[in-house]
Order: structure tokens, then C-alpha cells, then sequence
């Protein structure tokens, strides 16, 4: 028998070592790590810390990279997904077309019905000169380094040059010495290690649900099919963080533990921040009261590592489908 997920939540200490997936950008030859401020308690006491973190802006590019991969050739897409334009339904003429007339619920159906990327990824719709909102169905938090566990080191780097020896440099003509050492020699990198803080939620009711009408705009089959591909895709947001400096940063992904919730009724998936440190005792907990009041609906899957959240993953994939909200 098929179960019903109505909200799935993920809170997972990530172990990342040696990447620089999220930057604020360059000063002069200086790469500069993003750095955030944070409340953390340690032994009862609140105190801010200053921590590197990934932008949950950085994750949700990630894993609408991978749907956008999966869903090709599989899935619906307007003309803008097809070719993973930022602007999505927004560059899509004939959309833009085709609701000229339309209302803005007809025009959320619509997309609804041409492209799952934008159903699932949320958007806010310009084309026409509207302005008609679609929240996603996925959210992420930012990925937090966890006090005293994570570090920023920056490195020096020159760029290898052929004619850096003195009769090279005497030898080469004007020409080759201006090619030699084109823009800057010299910069520092930062590289990133620690444990990250990691939550996620999913709508997975308002998959192909218009929020406008309080119907739903595609088949219950669709939704299904587009169900899977979403989860798939957070699975490989795990597998494959990917980012900025991966070329010669690859981040080494030494773990990933957790809990993963799902609900199945009308309930919210419990998450507990891994900031927490006992984030896993009290997601259980939570799940504990709320079962209490609506027995069963909540259900808890812990995971000490990867492969274990791989394996909790691809039986949701396999054995669940989206909740339904049509009366």
C-alpha cells in the first residue's frame, strides 16, 4: 500500500572538508568565505559566533540543477527550463501569449500545466508585465557551521607562468611579455572544514496545487511522477554539493546524520535545527506529541551517514506519492 506524504522535513550535520562552495566575493587578490552571525548556546548561555556558512540560495541551485537534469526529457518544461534560463516561464513567448487574457488563477493553471520546474521550484511570473507569485514546494535553510567545529584557512596561489626566469623574461619579446602574465599573479583562497548545520523542508501536498483556486491544475499521476523526481533531486543535493572552486576545491563529504520526519495527514513535518545538539532527540520528541494528538501521522527516520539517508531516501522514492488536499 502507498503512503501519503502531506510534509517531509531533513535536520542533518553535514561533515564538509576543504571547499569553498559559497563566497561573498573578491577584494583586491583576497577571496572572501561568507561569514555569518549566529545565537548558540553553549551550556545554557547564549552567545553570538561568527561561523562560514553555504546560502540556502546556493542549495536550492543545486538541487534545481539536478530536477532540472532529471526532469529533461521527462517532465514538462516551458521554453525558458529548457534551456535552465533564470527568468524560466518568464522567457516563454508563448506563454506570455497565452495568457494575455487570462486571469491570474488561469495563468497559475496554466503554468502548472507546462512546466514542472516552475511548480515545484516556485517563481514569481513577470511575463505580460503580471506579477503573479508561485511559492515552492522546496525549502532550504542556510547550511550553518556549527560552533567550534569549522574553520576558514586562506591559501596563496600564483599563477605558472613559462617565462618567469630572468634570460626567459630578457629573451621574449614585448609581445610574449605581455602575454606572460596576462591580469593578476597572485591571490589568496579561502578553503572551508567542519560540521554544517542542514535543514530542509517539502511541501509535497502543493505539488501541482494552485493556491489560488485550491484546486489542483495536473493529474494525480503527474503529480506522482513529479513527486519522485523532486526527491530524487534533494537526494542528489547530498550526493553532489555543488558550487563554487570545485575544479580544484572538490569539497571532500566525509558524513551526513540526521533525521528525516514525514507526515502523513495534514500535520507539518517536525525539524529541529542541528545547531541543536540534541536536534534528533527532540524531533523524535515533537513527532511524539503531534502523533499524540493525531495517532501515527508523523514518522521519524534517523540516518548515521550517507549511505543510510541513500537508502531512507529511495524507499520514499519507491513506496510514497503526494498527499492529496482536493476534498
Amino acid at each position: 500500500m502507498t503512503t501519503n506524504v502531506y510534509s517531509m522535513s531533513i535536520s542533518a550535520r553535514a561533515t564538509l572538508n576543504m571547499h569553498s562552495l559559497n563566497n561573498e566575493g573578491g577584494e583586491g587578490n583576497q577571496i572572501q568565505t561568507r561569514m555569518v552571525d549566529i545565537v548558540y548556546h553553549d551550556d545554557g548561555e547564549p552567545r553570538l559566533i561568527n561561523v562560514n556558512a553555504i546560502s540556502g540560495d546556493m542549495f536550492k541551485h543545486i538541487q534545481a540543477e539536478h530536477l532540472y537534469r532529471i526532469a529533461k526529457g521527462n517532465l514538462p518544461l516551458c521554453a525558458g527550463c529548457r534551456i535552465f534560463d533564470a527568468n524560466r516561464i518568464s522567457a516563454d513567448s508563448d506563454y506570455e501569449t497565452a495568457i494575455a487574457d487570462e486571469t491570474d488563477a488561469q495563468a497559475i493553471d496554466r503554468m502548472l500545466t507546462v512546466c514542472a520546474l516552475d511548480d515545484m521550484e516556485g517563481n514569481l511570473i513577470t511575463a505580460g508585465n503580471r506579477s503573479i507569485p508561485r511559492k515552492s514546494v522546496v525549502e532550504f535553510g542556510w547550511a550553518v557551521g556549527v560552533p567550534d567545529t569549522v574553520t576558514t584557512e586562506n591559501y596563496f596561489h600564483v599563477k605558472y607562468a613559462r617565462e618567469r626566469g630572468e634570460q626567459a623574461r630578457e629573451e621574449a619579446t614585448g609581445d610574449e611579455r605581455r602575454k606572460a602574465n596576462l591580469g593578476q599573479a597572485i591571490f589568496h583562497r579561502p578553503a572551508n572544514s567542519g560540521e554544517y548545520a542542514i535543514v530542509v523542508h517539502v511541501e509535497a501536498s502543493r505539488i501541482g496545487y494552485n493556491d489560488i483556486t485550491q484546486t489542483y491544475g495536473v493529474a494525480d499521476v503527474d503529480r506522482e511522477v513529479r513527486y519522485r523526481a523532486l526527491l530524487e533531486s534533494l537526494l542528489y543535493t547530498f550526493v553532489e554539493p555543488n558550487g563554487a572552486m570545485r575544479s580544484t576545491q572538490l569539497p571532500h563529504l566525509v558524513n551526513v546524520r540526521g533525521a528525516l520526519s514525514y507526515s502523513t495527514r495534514v500535520i507539518p513535518a517536525p525539524t529541529v535545527s542541528p545547531l541543536n545538539p540534541d536536534f534528533e532527540t527532540e524531533i523524535e520528541k515533537v513527532s511524539g506529541a503531534l502523533n499524540g494528538l493525531h495517532g501515527g501521522a508523523v514518522e521519524i527516520r534517523r540516518f548515521e551517514n550517507l549511505s543510510g539517508f541513500s537508502a531512507e531516501m529511495q524507499t520514499l522514492i519507491q513506496e510514497t506519492a503526494p498527499y492529496s488536499l482536493a476534498v
